[in-house]
C-alpha cells in the first residue's frame, strides 16, 4: 500500500489525453460522443488544473480543476480520485491544492456541487451545504423554445 507521500500534486497546463479520459471513465462522466483530442484544450480552458500523480508510475491517479472568473467567484469541478488510490489522501492533496491556488489569488467564493455520499469529505475541509438554493442544470431538450 502507498503513502501518501506517494503522490504529488502539479498545476498542469497540459496533460497525457489518454490518461485524463481514464480519470473522466473512472468516474463515469465520460460521454463517448466527447472528443480525447480536445483534452489539453479543457485544461487550457480552465482556470486551474492539477493532476495527482503517483510518483512510482509518473501516471495521473487523480484530478481537479477550478472554473473561475479570476476574481471573485470559483468552481470545483471535476474532483476524481482512481477508485484503486480512493483513502490514501490524494483527494485531500487535490483539494487543498486548488483552494490554495484560489486563496493565493484572492478568490474567496469557492462552491461545488458534491455527489451523493461524498458530502462529509467536502464538510471536512470546510464546505457546508448553501441553504435555500438548489443546483440546477439545463436540459435543452425540455427548455420549451
Amino acid at each position: 500500500m502507498q503513502k501518501e507521500n506517494s503522490f504529488r500534486v502539479d498545476l498542469v497546463q497540459s496533460w497525457q489525453e489518454e490518461q485524463i479520459v481514464e480519470l473522466y471513465r473512472a468516474a463515469g462522466w465520460w460521454k463517448e460522443e466527447m472528443d480525447a483530442s480536445k483534452i489539453n484544450d479543457l485544461i487550457r480552458g480552465s482556470f486551474l488544473f492539477v493532476v495527482a500523480i503517483d510518483i512510482s508510475t509518473g501516471r495521473a491517479v487523480g484530478m481537479g480543476r477550478v472554473i473561475s472568473d479570476g476574481i471573485a467567484d470559483a468552481y470545483i469541478q471535476d474532483l476524481v480520485v482512481r477508485g484503486d488510490k480512493r483513502s490514501r489522501g490524494v483527494g485531500t492533496m487535490i483539494l487543498t491544492t486548488l483552494l490554495a491556488e484560489c486563496s493565493s489569488r484572492k478568490i474567496t467564493w469557492i462552491g461545488l456541487i458534491a455527489e451523493p455520499g461524498k458530502e462529509e469529505f467536502y464538510r471536512s475541509l470546510g464546505f457546508a451545504p448553501m441553504p435555500r438554493h438548489v443546483p440546477m442544470l439545463f436540459h435543452e431538450e425540455t427548455k420549451g423554445c
